[in-house]
């Protein structure tokens, strides 16, 4: 549900505020009784100013007071009340408790507790709470995961129109009050406060050499930072340590002081024992350390960061693991500085040297970068010191992330991009087709066909910007595996505006046409996603043709499909969508006779940072009595993505099968999030995908055997002409 998303992206702005007032008062306000200055002690909510949050001395379960949410505004989303546990607990289940009462709710009502980072969350969202309901309580437990807890945060929700009063809170661990839990004692790292407030370092303009300097401080900052037992065990916030040494490094009159100052830094860190640094012979990825003895440092800090490259580690640490079984990244305890100030200079740097260095050791993909990922560092050092407002450090990180080329790899629903690129939309969906900008659909049935638009029409300027150089000024922030997904993304944002109109000139049947576009806000219109699908999941076309689609297809079905499907002619897998079920084992299960090699896959090192090693290939297919005889086709294109393009993978060793559409996003490998200063959020593909015998499949994508594209005239007679060609495929003898 779009709301829902839209509640997670927004809920950061919320959190730092409450954990201020947890440090005044860390007592629990469950029962909404510690008032000053008519608010609930402990207590914050969302920043929207369409719901209204209050007390109400006149409607409680118990005590004096029950807290309110009232949509006062016009256009609904969602409102909160948050409360942010002040410490992390010992145990194994923590359960959530209360009162609520609605009135007139349109949408949904409820408690939430979300355990971050990404650990639980619930919403009550499914129990639907709407309408007008008397005082009920409510209850919902989520697993707990104190190893990788860096915050619980609590309180009610409601989504859409309505009014809501809670009430008479509690929260239980493993069964006992949480009054009664001995929190669990924070590390070191978690006790340095010093620069809680921001980082205190202003840059001064700055010159080649303070560019260089700070190049090499993001170097060797990262580099400690995965490589030294000492903060590996916790013992020290590298964040704040980056500010400590900043100035230092900055006052570096040449490199033999600014080598002093980072070799006077690094020392404090205590001694390290040998043990470590035991290449692997077989890696798919090596790390690159070589700057370390080539960039000529000093004596003392070549000698000091070879030690550390050797130093004894283990398979624990502070700032990252694997996460279980798939073992792709967990970036741990990296604080998310929500409310940030985009003029801090130190904060800035430190999102570039975090990604940077995320990217640099936990990567799978970094052989495909295609320049040197250094090279890039340096290049955006001056470009997040010289930006001073939100955009412009937004813009920057989305350049930055862009460089990476994973179509993973972006940052979604921020509101000041979408300020950016414009936070209203034409009502009709533009797509590239023929490399050309294309109507393709309506987002609102009556809006977009009063527009005089129709689908096919081409569109070829926007507010007197050609196309082709809009699009060529929106490829920096299209990150993106390949040129054809860029092409996908940049679609949709051609017709985004500020404004309450906007001005095309277009192309239908060969005639020329300008027209003034009305736009609207997104809440308003309804945006066709051909990446989700919740249509058919299974038919049969014609007489000898099953048609899967792989988007919506439960493999718990199979039985019932199995009979329908096992002597046709031929079987169609539609995997231009995302599968929401992850039938792929079970699906190959019925499609080959015996187990095939599909797969292999790369997975990094926490003892050896940088080393990525391939693991035996993983086969799909099952000795079970089924098997399927027919022609097999597969469908892609570009909105394959991730689980989709690893699914064509698996289906495509069936011995009959084809191919056929154009190449996928070219992104695959379970997601790592990544937390940035101002509370962004991205991601990256966290493990590596290959063929059995070691082919790339990220930015290559999965490419068709037979390559079919839609086209204008296609589009305009409302065809599938990919669909179209694999039944002619499976038809010819």
């Amino acid at each position: 549900m779009r709301r829902v998303t839209f509640f997670l992206l927004l809920l950061a702005a919320t959190v730092a505020a409450a954990c201020q007032s947890m440090a005044q008062k860390p007592d629990y306000n469950f029962d909404f009784e510690q008032v000053a200055a008519d608010s609930a002690i402990g207590w914050v909510g969302s920043s929207n100013k369409d719901y209204r949050r209050s007390l109400d001395s006149t409607i409680a379960k118990s005590g004096n007071y029950s807290a309110v949410l009232e949509f006062i505004g016009e256009q609904p989303s969602f409102g909160t009340w948050t409360f942010v546990l002040p410490e992390n607990y010992p145990g194994k289940k923590i359960t959530l408790s209360g009162y609520i009462k609605t009135e007139n709710v349109e949408g949904y009502a409820g408690l939430w507790m979300r355990i971050d980072p990404q650990i639980a969350f619930n919403n009550m969202q499914q129990e639907g709470i709407s309408g007008t309901t008397d005082w009920k309580r409510y209850e919902f437990t989520l697993t707990m995961a104190p190893e990788r807890t860096e915050r619980i945060m609590l309180g009610a929700l409601l989504a859409g129109k309505g009014k809501l009063w809670v009430d008479g809170l509690k929260v239980t661990i493993d069964g006992k009050d949480i009054a009664t839990v001995v929190p669990l004692e924070k590390p070191a790292a978690k006790r340095d406060t010093a620069f809680d407030t921001g980082s205190a370092i202003t840059l001064p303009d700055l010159n080649m050499k303070q560019v260089e300097d700070l190049k090499v401080l993001g170097l060797v900052w990262g580099f400690v930072k995965y490589h030294h037992p000492t903060i590996a065990k916790g013992d020290v916030n590298w964040d704040y340590e980056l500010f400590r040494v900043m100035p230092a490094v900055l006052a570096a009159r040449n490199d033999a002081e600014r080598d002093e100052a980072l070799v006077e830094w690094i020392q404090k860190l205590g001694p390290v024992e040998k043990g470590g640094d035991k290449p692997s012979v077989n890696a798919k990825l090596q790390p690159d350390l070589d700057w370390i003895t080539t960039s000529g440092f000093s004596e003392a800090l070549t000698t000091l960061l070879t030690d550390i490259r050797q130093a004894k580690r283990t398979d624990s640490h502070y700032y990252i693991g694997l996460m279980p079984n798939v073992r792709n990244p967990e970036f741990k305890n990296e604080t998310a500085y929500e409310r940030m100030e985009p003029a801090d200079d130190g904060l800035r740097l430190l999102a570039l040297y975090r990604y940077w260095n995320m990217i640099q050791y936990f990567f799978p993909y970094k052989n495909l970068i295609e320049e040197d990922w250094k090279d890039v560092l340096g290049e955006f050092v001056p470009k997040f010191a010289d930006v001073s407002d939100m955009e412009g450090y937004m813009l920057a990180l989305l350049e930055l992330i862009g460089r990476v080329h994973d179509t993973h790899a972006t940052i979604r629903g921020n509101p000041v991009l979408d300020k950016f690129f414009g936070e209203r939309h034409v009502p009709v969906d533009v797509h590239f087709v023929e490399e050309q900008a294309v109507v393709t659909g309506y987002r609102h049935d009556v809006w977009g066909k009063a527009m005089g638009l129709e689908v096919g029409d081409v569109i070829t300027a926007v507010d007197g910007k050609r196309i082709a150089d809009r699009t060529k000024e929106l490829m920096k922030y299209a990150p993106a595996s390949n040129y054809a997904r860029k092409l996908r993304d940049i679609g949709p944002m051609l017709l985004r505006s500020n404004d309450s109109a906007l001005r095309i000139d277009g192309v239908r049947d060969g005639r020329r046409f300008s027209k003034v576009l009305n736009t609207y806000e997104p809440g308003e219109l309804k945006f066709n996603n051909p990446f989700y699908v919740e249509d058919m999941d299974f038919k049969i076309i014609g007489d000898d043709i099953a048609y899967i689609n792989n988007g919506s297809f439960n493999a718990k079905d199979l039985p019932l499909y199995w009979d329908r499907m096992k002597n046709r002619k031929g079987l169609i897998i539609d995997a231009r969508n995302y599968p929401r079920h992850f039938p792929i084992h079970q699906l190959s299960g019925y499609l080959m006779p015996y187990p095939i090699p599909f797969v292999a896959i790369s997975r990094g090192s926490i003892q050896q940072p940088g080393f990525f090693v391939v693991d035996p290939p993983t086969s799909v297919g099952a000795v079970n009595g089924k098997r399927y005889d027919g022609k097999v086709v597969i469908l892609v294109n570009e909105m394959s993505l991730s689980s989709a393009e690893y699914h064509a993978m698996a289906y495509r060793v069936h011995p009959n099968a084809t191919v056929m559409g154009s190449a996928t996003a070219g992104a695959d490998g379970n997601i790592s999030p990544i937390m940035l200063p101002g509370g962004i959020r991205t991601v990256i593909s966290g493990i590596g995908i290959y063929y059995p015998d070691g082919g790339e499949t990220q930015r290559v994508g999965i490419v068709p055997d037979i390559e079919v594209k839609p086209t204008i005239r296609g589009i305009k007679e409302g065809r599938d002409e990919v669909l179209e060609k694999a039944i002619k495929l499976i038809k010819e003898e």
